[in-house]
């Protein structure tokens, strides 16, 4: 058991570096699908009282430096958005709702052992495990709820695929997680999706603009146009009156 209770500590408040020094992920797929993961997550959860945090030391005990865990991302509900040098939950009074870890052959017995037990005495929701590269879980998502116990909490795996602090259906899509809204089934565009939609929404609006103003610019025309005509005829009008000629007699 990961003892997590901490002891009375004296002197100096000691220090919580923000980093090791140590890489980032194993690989560059696991770089790029923790990347990606949190920036969908993080606009996904816009304008909410959450912050999606990756890669940065957890601290679970005040005064003990050392008791540190650093989750690939981790989604913490009811605290201010944004980013942080690291993460002390005695400071923001929130756990992690839900926390996932890109695996590998390498880290594969700490996150299926340390980290999944450490995470469900600290009370974290749900524990999603990614294997971006297939090399040893299968299937290569899974996650898992937790379930309160008396003496010890524990983790249930999840059969349907919904991550329900977040309201969404997750899916292994190639070296990515699938994020999928619960309420319309609709997908989460990752970064380079979002730009795209963003730059052909942008052309849309452009077209639409210029569309508009083009018939602002036909309907002025005509509006001449017919003001002109009727202007001429005025003056046809005025000048026939001033020979004698009566315009209605003409008409008729």
């Amino acid at each position: 058991m990961v003892s997590t209770v901490p002891t009375p500590q004296t002197g100096a408040e000691p220090v919580y570096p923000s980093s090791d020094g140590k890489p980032v992920a194993e690989t560059f797929v696991h770089l790029y699908a923790m990347l990606v993961t949190i920036e969908v997550l993080t606009q996904y959860l816009q304008g909410q009282q959450a912050t999606v945090l990756g890669n940065q030391f957890m601290y679970y005990n005040q005064g003990f430096p050392h008791m540190r865990v650093a989750p690939d991302v981790m989604v913490v509900f009811g605290v201010e958005p944004g980013g942080r040098d690291n993460y002390k939950i005695w400071e923001e009074g929130e756990v992690p709702s839900v926390v996932f870890e890109m695996t590998s052959k390498g880290t594969r017995s700490k996150d299926e052992v340390f980290k999944k037990t450490l995470y469900a005495q600290l009370g974290v929701q749900e524990y999603w495990l990614f294997d971006p590269k297939n090399e040893w879980l299968e299937p290569a998502l899974q996650g898992y709820r937790l379930r309160s116990d008396p003496e010890e909490p524990y983790y249930e795996p999840i059969g349907d695929g919904i991550c329900e602090p977040l309201q969404l259906r997750l899916v292994h899509e190639g070296q990515l997680i699938g994020f999928y809204r619960q309420d319309n089934d609709e997908r989460l565009l990752i970064p380079s999706e979002l730009a795209i939609a963003l730059k052909q929404e942008a052309l849309a609006r452009q077209q639409a603009e210029r569309q508009a103003e083009e018939e602002r610019q036909r309907a002025e025309i005509a509006e001449r146009a017919q003001l002109e005509t009727q202007q001429k005829l005025e003056r046809l009008q005025a000048k026939l009156k001033e020979l004698g000629v009566d315009p209605e007699d003409i008409e008729k």
